[in-house]
């Protein structure tokens, strides 16, 4: 896949399906909770299934086609890990807002769409990472399955994010505007990944465990504790377990 292409399949698993997700709150007046913590949690568990299911496996492919031995196995899962830990040092350092959970980070001063919008970059960027980083991979369906993941899982997100604004005092158009900004900060995130693959292409391997290890932490630290709030964790689970099942059968689909 070329690079261009591979930029324009990040710009709309990104930017094109959080502007549709967005879309409704020019007309919407609330969201549920539930209902937005049922769509927060599907999203959830389509990451995590294209996290554990296309994207750890593609990296330890990779990894076996360039280091020899038996070193591939656990350098993937050391940059596994080092994604994870690059999300955990950014949300201890960014201020952000969460819709339930509220503040987080460092105490700064900043405005209120500061902080959500950082809150949703913080999330967006790992998940557009992932979709750039799979231009180099040998397997044709990698790019598209990831992609679509993420599209599917940005629309409901995009949503939830601009419905947030909306409750928290912003005008439609604004709310709109910001929710949009959030699928522009995953785009750009594909744009990093897919421009340090292209540069260095034995970086591969490294950067789809990487992908992996900064969504499944954003997973497991920020989504789950979030949307397990207000007694809502039933609904929650089954939400997350339905996401999951669903890219796993689309991932069966996809690779036949």
């Amino acid at each position: 896949m070329s690079f261009w292409s591979a930029l324009w399949i990040v710009f709309v698993s990104g930017t094109v399906a959080t502007a549709l997700g967005a879309a409704p709150v020019l007309a919407l007046r609330e969201l549920s909770p539930r209902l937005a913590n049922h769509f927060i949690s599907l999203a959830a568990g389509v990451m995590l299934a294209a996290s554990v299911y296309a994207l750890l496996p593609a990296a330890l492919h990779e990894a076996a086609h360039r280091v020899p031995g038996h070193w591939a196995t656990p350098l993937t899962l050391a940059a596994l890990g080092v994604g994870a830990w690059c999300v955990s040092w950014a949300n201890r350092h960014f201020p952000h807002e969460h819709q339930f959970k509220g503040h987080d980070g460092a105490d700064r001063p900043h405005s209120m769409s500061f902080l959500l919008v950082t809150a949703i970059a913080l999330h967006n960027f790992p998940e557009g990472l992932s979709v750039g980083v799979t231009i180099g991979a040998q397997d044709p369906t990698l790019t598209p399955r990831i992609a679509t993941a993420i599209a599917i899982q940005n629309i409901p997100e995009g949503l939830v994010v601009a419905m947030a604004m909306l409750s928290g005092g912003f005008g439609r158009a604004r709310s709109f505007g910001l929710g949009v900004l959030t699928g522009l900060i995953e785009t750009g995130g594909g744009i990093v990944g897919a421009s340090a693959v292209g540069l260095a292409g034995g970086l591969l391997p490294w950067a789809l465990a990487f992908a992996a290890g900064a969504m499944l932490y954003v997973i497991s630290a920020e989504v789950i504790p979030e949307t397990h709030r207000r007694g809502m964790s039933g609904g929650a689970t089954a939400s997350l377990l339905a996401g999951f099942a669903a890219m796993v059968w689309f991932n069966e689909i996809i690779t036949i």
